[in-house]
């Protein structure tokens, strides 16, 4: 009991991006593993919370519901009063100033983070982020949760991210969207960051039709802004599924989880894809494998390293987006194959 008293209580403020908080998983694990007793809470955008209720190692989310771009002084206010008293040590991901407010002002006595915004009085524990140390999302993330010493020269254990599933909603998702019994691919067509991430639309109808050719079931996959582009994949082909906008972030995990294998850009359902145990197929076009690599052992990387590249533009500077367009769908389906059957390799 003694024990449990003393647990470190650690508040970890999240990033606002998909695939970073599947990859701040490594973080919490990293802390679980030094610390089994330690009580872990999240402040994360309310959209994140079906994520992170599939992490065992969350023991809980602290929502904050402010918007994309809002201040929300507030809001952080308020959750800060909540949260006073109850955690020893914080961890802000996020270098924005706004990032660290909470644990300020909830007067978390050790707050650490990557020096950046003049935070200065809202963090007691400074750290010089090297880039070409830290060259990584994930190592920069699990390197907070680190002694300084032992961050510092970049060599330690990345821990995979690894998402709970739920059998019971998977078998009641597949009965609601009417999917199949055959083996499933999971497509998706979608980056928030912008189309220089994004493999062309015609590019994954072909590889569709392929594959429903050879006997798998495909399900597009992304949220309601993507719903579109599901239609313009799908239409008239049986045995696509367009399941934009027709699933929460939860069920996302359990769906591909389902399939054998994910074709995806630089997104964050590649991470999630990755998190749930699918073999990944990685398409990168303005941005680099080797800083927001899928965290799997079991992943194809298609990237053309063209002399371009990575910009880590939205949009294509040089209006060609060859990085992209060079990439052929008869390239991921012999991937496919071969991960489906690497004998025939």
């Amino acid at each position: 009991m003694a024990e449990a008293a003393t647990a470190e209580r650690i508040l970890v403020v999240g990033p606002a991006w998909v695939g970073d908080m599947v990859m701040a998983q490594s973080l919490f694990k990293t802390l679980k593993a030094r610390q089994p007793r330690a009580r872990i809470g999240v402040v994360a955008p309310a959209w994140s919370r079906p994520i992170l209720e599939r992490m065992a190692e969350v023991d809980e989310v602290a929502g904050l519901e402010v918007g994309h771009g809002e201040f929300g002084w507030a809001t952080r206010r308020q959750l800060a009063a909540e949260l006073r008293g109850r955690f020893d040590r914080a961890i802000i991901l996020p270098r924005s100033w706004k990032a660290a407010l909470v644990p300020f002002l909830a007067r978390i006595p050790r707050r650490v983070g990557f020096t950046g915004e003049q935070r200065y009085g809202l963090l007691n524990e400074r750290r010089h982020l090297d880039k070409t140390v830290l060259d990584q999302t994930v190592k920069r993330f699990v390197a907070l949760g680190l002694p300084a010493d032992e961050a510092a020269g970049g060599d330690f254990a990345l821990p995979r991210p690894a998402l709970r599933l739920d059998s019971d909603n998977l078998a009641q998702l597949q009965e609601r969207l009417g999917l199949s019994a055959r083996p499933a691919i999971a497509m998706m067509p979608g980056a928030e960051y912008g189309p220089a991430k994004q493999w062309p639309l015609a590019y994954f109808r072909e590889l569709a039709e392929a594959l429903v050719a050879r006997g798998h079931e495909v399900r597009v996959m992304g949220g309601p802004k993507d719903a579109a582009a599901g239609d313009e994949i799908a239409e008239g082909i049986e045995g696509v599924h367009n399941l934009c906008g027709k699933t929460r972030l939860g069920d996302a995990v359990d769906l591909l989880a389902d399939c054998a294998q994910a074709v995806t850009n630089d997104s964050g359902l590649m991470h999630v894809a990755a998190a749930a145990g699918t073999r990944i197929q990685a398409v990168y076009g303005s941005s680099s494998p080797a800083y927001t690599p899928p965290l799997t052992p079991d992943a194809d990387i298609h990237y053309l390293a063209l002399e371009c590249s990575p910009c880590f533009q939205r949009t294509c500077p040089l209006g060609h987006t060859n990085c992209l367009n060079q990439l052929s769908p008869q390239r991921l389906l012999r991937a496919i194959l071969a991960a489906s059957d690497p004998a025939s390799s």
